[in-house]
């Protein structure tokens, strides 16, 4: 709520920030559902979609939407509408790979700011960022391996992180630079600029 309004329906280019999310992941799906907070949900309906309160958390969140999936899907994907411009192509490769074999998979991309830690005393300490890679959305999942992560009921910002906590390996593919995520309104002003570019070069 930084942009005088729910961040999921700003504009980006000619549509919605979740109107784009939702394109994105139907281009590889058989259904979308979207988890949304409960005074938002009659904005937030689309045709097509399946629209569900969402929780207090991100966790939360998802375990709801998990209980509007048809039991026989065999893949999710979760992804956040604060990440508009994730393209189809990024969305393929993660079920690419979990067609190949894997059973839980995250885009990352390499980590390029210098990073330090902030100490007790309030001094910096230099972190090696050699190895060291930012998560993104979508992440995805064998069904039956998402489902049991969250029967477990953990708190962790990502899925990713919670399949780590109970042991999953989580693959990785390639993200993009331009997956970004939008919190501010100065990041509102550089995606709707990349989306500008994105359309432009499709003419």
């Amino acid at each position: 709520m930084r942009f005088g309004g729910p961040k999921q329906l700003v504009e980006i280019g000619t549509s919605t920030a979740l109107d784009m999310a939702i394109a994105a992941a139907a281009s590889v799906s058989d259904g979308v559902v979207v988890a949304a907070p409960p005074e938002m949900i009659p904005q937030l309906r689309r045709p097509g979609t399946a629209t569900v309160a969402g929780g207090a958390t991100r966790a939360q969140s998802v375990r709801r939407g998990l209980e509007a999936v048809p039991a026989q899907a065999e893949v999710i994907l979760v992804h956040d509408a604060a990440r508009p411009l994730a393209t189809p192509a990024l969305f393929r490769r993660v079920v690419d790979a979990l067609a190949a074999g894997e059973v839980a998979v995250v885009p990352v991309v390499p980590v390029v700011d210098s990073l330090k830690r902030l100490s007790e005393d309030g001094s910096l300490h230099s972190v090696p960022r050699e190895g060291m890679f930012a998560a993104q959305t979508p992440q995805g999942f064998r069904a039956q391996v998402l489902r049991s992560i969250h029967a477990e009921g953990i708190e962790t910002t990502d899925d990713g992180g919670a399949a780590e906590a109970m042991g999953i390996r989580v693959a990785s593919v390639d993200g993009e630079r331009t997956n970004m995520k939008i919190t501010t309104s100065a990041d509102l002003v550089v995606a709707r600029a990349l989306a500008r570019t994105r359309m432009e070069e499709a003419k």
